[in-house]
């Protein structure tokens, strides 16, 4: 790996530390009330900034590793360049340095330079680079999509790989030579790819699992070395996610194989129910726990009655699993 600035190198390792600590929080935005699908900056679905820094506040009081504002969970395809500066500064400010902030960032290179631009001014502490929107394109495309952004931006980067978004050995040696690139996010679950990847790439690179409700592939990435993971079920029960967390870091199988039984797996056959799901459900599981966090925009639906009844069952089910209270 090209040598990192001092400030790339600090936030490496303070990255490092925290996902070593607890999960990757990535935090939903908060919206105000309606149908959510007006968007814009009145009306229903709205941003709703005083309700996310109640919320952000309570998130980071949980103890994760870092947050990630404004990344797939945080609707980013959703905000408008002023709304996003007032998300990023929003959660700059509530984190106020006690733990590292990731901004998410994406579209086409011109466009993510343009988010990571805000993102620096807005004081977060490194970018993650959402796969591009809808385009196929081979190695050597990937790798300078990440370069040009790269070169727009003081930020450290960190790339993410999934749909669109899969690199070769060849790929991630060049990609490692990027001066500012720190990490890869892997949503792909092929670990026999991903194992090739680990091994091709320096060893101070960051990688963590970023699959769909990673808890549940929490256990494999484990045994290839990535222990870090991001935590959907962090955005509305912490108390869940820190528990299967601990259970995993300290090899207490019992728990780890409970909460998945009883928890994470019915969750993820909850979720798969309805595309978009993967958000949807998230954000109204905040909701039954009393989080401001309004509704989720548009191409989103929130979720109808049926799916809302099973999803407040098994909400109760996991928070009774850690002895935790509604």
């Amino acid at each position: 790996m090209t040598a990192l600035t001092a400030d790339a190198a600090t936030t490496a390792a303070r990255l490092r530390d925290g996902m070593a600590s607890g999960v990757l929080s990535f935090p939903l935005t908060s919206f105000t009330g309606g149908r959510g699908d007006e968007g814009g900056k009145g009306g229903a679905g709205a941003l709703d900034l005083p309700a996310f820094r109640d919320y952000l506040a309570m998130q980071i009081e949980t103890g994760p590793g870092a947050i990630f504002p404004a990344c797939g969970t945080g609707e980013f395809f959703s905000l408008d360049e002023d709304e996003y500066r007032e998300v990023i500064t929003a959660a700059v400010r509530e984190a106020d340095g006690r733990l590292p902030v990731v901004a998410g960032i994406g579209y086409g290179w011109a466009q993510a330079a343009r988010f990571a631009r805000i993102a620096e001014e807005a004081g977060a502490d490194a970018a993650l680079v959402l796969p591009h929107y809808l385009v196929k394109g081979p190695q050597s495309g990937l790798v300078e999509q990440i370069r040009q952004i790269a070169a727009r931006t003081r930020l450290p980067l960190i790339a993410y790989q999934r749909d669109q978004v899969a690199f070769t050995m060849d790929g991630l040696r060049e990609l490692v030579t990027i001066p500012g690139v720190i990490g890869l996010k892997d949503g792909h679950s092929d670990l026999d790819r991903l194992q090739r990847l680990k091994l091709a790439a320096p060893e101070d690179f960051l990688f963590f699992n970023g699959a769909a409700t990673a808890e549940v592939q929490a256990r494999p990435y484990a045994g290839i070395g990535i222990t870090a993971y991001s935590s959907a079920v962090h955005a509305f029960a912490p108390e869940i996610a820190n528990a299967f967390f601990t259970a995993q870091r300290d090899g207490d199988d019992a728990t780890v194989e409970r909460l998945l039984r009883d928890f994470y797996v019915p969750l993820v056959e909850l979720r798969d129910r309805v595309p978009g799901y993967a958000v949807s459900l998230v954000k109204a599981a905040a909701r039954l726990r009393g989080r401001p966090v309004g509704p989720v925009r548009a191409p989103l639906a929130d979720p109808g009655p049926d799916d809302l009844a099973d999803l407040e069952a098994l909400l109760t089910t996991g928070l009774d699993l850690v002895g935790a209270t509604r």
